[in-house]
């Protein structure tokens, strides 16, 4: 099975058209202010526009029905991420906001962690498993910061879920091996400097992700 990518905090076409013509399935569009990836739904839907093949992601963190409108009417997503701290329930009722699905995500620390994920998989189409943020973090993800990877080994969901945290073209087929993980998302990975895509690393992370094959069968 070849690994699932999403490139993830998307904010300019020609990182856009990079992900895309490497062979990404996922662009991530974060909309929250806090991230230095940020964009507005009416910018996301710009770029959500090239997305080709792909599959575009909304990424949000506790939004409200405003906002969710607002994404739907200018993005109109594929997919929903959710990376605050959305009930199951909540989840559900954001369903309704994506064309496909909406996906919930979780940090991760230690094995335990994954348990908060068994009440979501009514709610939920997929998962993202990143890191957990630092202490006193303003946002929940996009540090950069790796965790013991083979926590995910031999987890099983009926849903399908990302590795996120700390990935990177160099060592993103090392974390698909020790994860056995189904698919990879990355932001600051394939950056520069924070918000800034470093388009020979997008296209390098994709080449070295799809090429893994890790533990899966």
């Amino acid at each position: 099975m070849i690994p699932r990518v999403k490139i993830c905090g998307l904010n300019g076409p020609e990182a856009v058209d990079a992900a895309v013509d490497a062979g990404a399935d996922l662009l991530g569009f974060i909309v929250f202010e806090n991230s230095p990836r940020a964009v507005t739904p009416e910018r996301a839907g710009e770029l959500a526009a090239r997305k080709g093949a792909a599959r575009s992601v909304a990424v949000l963190v506790d939004p409200d029905d405003g906002l969710l409108a607002r994404v739907r009417e200018h993005v109109a997503p594929d997919f929903i991420q959710l990376h605050g701290k959305e009930s199951p329930q909540r989840c559900a009722e954001v369903r309704a906001y994506a064309r496909e699905g909406v996906w919930k995500a979780f940090g991760i620390g230690a094995a335990a962690d994954l348990d908060a994920a068994r009440a979501y998989e009514a709610h939920c189409d997929g998962f993202v498993f990143d890191a957990r943020p630092p202490r006193g973090a303003d946002r929940p993800g996009g540090w950069g910061a790796a965790y013991d990877w083979s926590i995910l080994n031999g987890y099983e969901s009926a849903r399908p879920w990302l590795l996120s945290g700390g990935l990177t073209p160099a060592n993103v087929a090392g974390a698909i091996a020790a994860s056995g993980a189904p698919g990879v998302d990355v932001a600051s990975g394939v950056e520069s400097s924070p918000g800034v895509k470093d388009l020979a690393a997008i296209t390098a992370f994709v080449k070295a992700a799809k090429a893994a094959r890790g533990q899966q069968t």
